[in-house]
């Protein structure tokens, strides 16, 4: 069948609009948020809504051609590119860019960026369905004035989409108190690699029996499937928000001053220390008035009752005594201003400098999957192994056929060339999870 055929049976489907095989229209999906990497798609499909996914995913599964859902485009660890043919993409990351090579893939993007639906706000349950397109900064404007708000990711929400999060289980700054996208979470649709429909979790209820398979899919980085609808979790917005921004003449200053904070009993919303590197990679974008001598700079965001935050302001600003300079902001726009340097370092730094560690803010992707080893018992190979052939499996059963965002998380080859057959060989057709309760 092939991509044409794909082309064709998706353009009657979802009509000319949604399917995009011009060549250089197809550039524009070559990279996500880590620009080194690129990889131009054999296709793009722009579905408005979970039929539409499904039918794309479909198409995919009968042509036996690869498919990888992608977001906003933001994410840094490569995780949304179409797998290329021969090289990896940013194998030669090194060279000039008119220089380095363009691979192509076989595979087809499927961006859910038009599902940007909040299809239901529940407030007597404190839960809210949205589509995956959806941005993070849309929820809480929609719930703001009810006094709710969605938390995970504060700190990027105007760019953020739901689906991505998802995908990524992220976490930001705010992981510090409010924790990572899987605590906020209850319920899912998603369509399997199979192109099956299927509910995962509990969704407006409060706990579910059984396997957490909500909580597998949260973090897969679309290796299971594509999320198509997403039960979230409403918190009440706190009464105040007050971030502080702190500016030492040394990193071991900073983080003396960050082991502080805890010690001093203190449950800040955000904490986040800016080394050299990161100021400069801040200033070098636009000038954020940090004083002369600073060598690293700790953003603390609190929030609760009023009175709760005067009273651990009072104790930070204590505590950082010996700070070059001490900012505060209470509103909106003045919190904004002072993140702003945070979220500008680290896209600089993504960029000019694409070599990092696993983190659960970034996922794994294509860029750090090499690194995944790394994790898992270091001092015991056999172990290694057989926790990666394990993680492996689960994905099997969800993709027997290897169509989902292949090549991504799992390092290839998997150990020094090694690959475990047990671990990648396709499962019985019994074993295939088509659906969860």
């Amino acid at each position: 069948m092939g991509l044409p055929m794909v082309a064709h049976r998706l353009r009657r489907d979802l009509g000319d609009a949604a399917v995009i095989t011009d060549p250089v229209a197809r550039r524009t999906y070559e990279c996500v948020g880590l620009t080194p990497y690129r990889c131009t798609p054999g296709l793009v499909v722009w579905p408005e809504d979970a039929e539409g996914v499904q039918a794309a995913v479909l198409a995919c599964r009968e042509a036996g051609v690869p498919f990888v859902a992608r977001g906003s485009g933001t994410g840094p660890s490569g995780g949304a590119l179409a797998e290329a043919k021969g090289a990896l993409p940013g194998t030669d990351v090194g060279l000039p860019q008119a220089d380095r090579a363009l691979p192509e893939a076989d595979g087809v993007v499927i961006v859910t960026g038009r599902m940007r639906r909040i299809i239901e706000v529940d407030l007597p349950n404190r839960r809210a369905v949205v589509e995956p397109g959806v941005l993070n900064l849309a929820v809480s404007d929609t719930v703001g004035p009810t006094g709710y708000f969605y938390a995970p990711d504060q700190s990027s929400q105007r760019m953020r989409s739901i689906g991505g999060n998802v995908a990524e289980n992220s976490g930001g700054p705010h992981c510090v108190k409010y924790g990572f996208t899987t605590q906020h979470v209850s319920g899912l649709e998603v369509c399997t690699p199979d192109g099956d429909l299927v509910r995962l979790g509990v969704g407006k209820a409060v706990r579910s029996p059984g396997y957490d398979l909500t909580g597998v899919f949260i973090g897969s980085e679309g290796t299971l499937g594509i999320a198509t609808k997403i039960v979230v979790k409403l918190l009440r917005a706190p009464e105040s928000v007050r971030t502080i921004l702190a500016a030492f003449d040394s990193i071991d200053r900073a983080g003396a001053a960050a082991s502080a904070i805890t010690t001093a009993g203190v449950q800040p919303a955000a904490a986040e220390i800016m080394d050299t590197l990161a100021i400069r990679a801040a200033e070098a974008v636009v000038d954020r008035g940090y004083p002369a001598g600073t060598r690293a700079v700790l953003i603390v965001e609190l929030d609760g009752p009023a009175v709760e935050v005067e009273a651990e302001t009072a104790a930070l600003t204590a505590l950082f005594a010996g700070a070059l300079a001490l900012r505060t902001a209470d509103d909106p726009a003045g919190r904004a201003a002072i993140w702003k340097g945070h979220e500008t370092a680290v896209g600089r730094i993504r960029r000019d400098h694409p070599v990092g560690s696993i983190s659960g803010e970034s996922g794994v992707g294509d860029h750090t999957s090499a690194k995944l080893p790394s994790m898992f018992s270091v001092d015991d190979l056999a172990t290694t192994q057989d926790d990666l052939a394990t993680m492996q499996l689960v994905r099997r059963a969800f993709d027997p056929g290897n169509r989902a965002n292949p090549g991504k998380v799992f390092p290839t080859p998997r150990l020094c060339g090694e690959r475990s057959p047990a671990a990648l060989a396709p499962c019985r057709t019994g074993e295939r999870i088509r659906g969860a309760g």
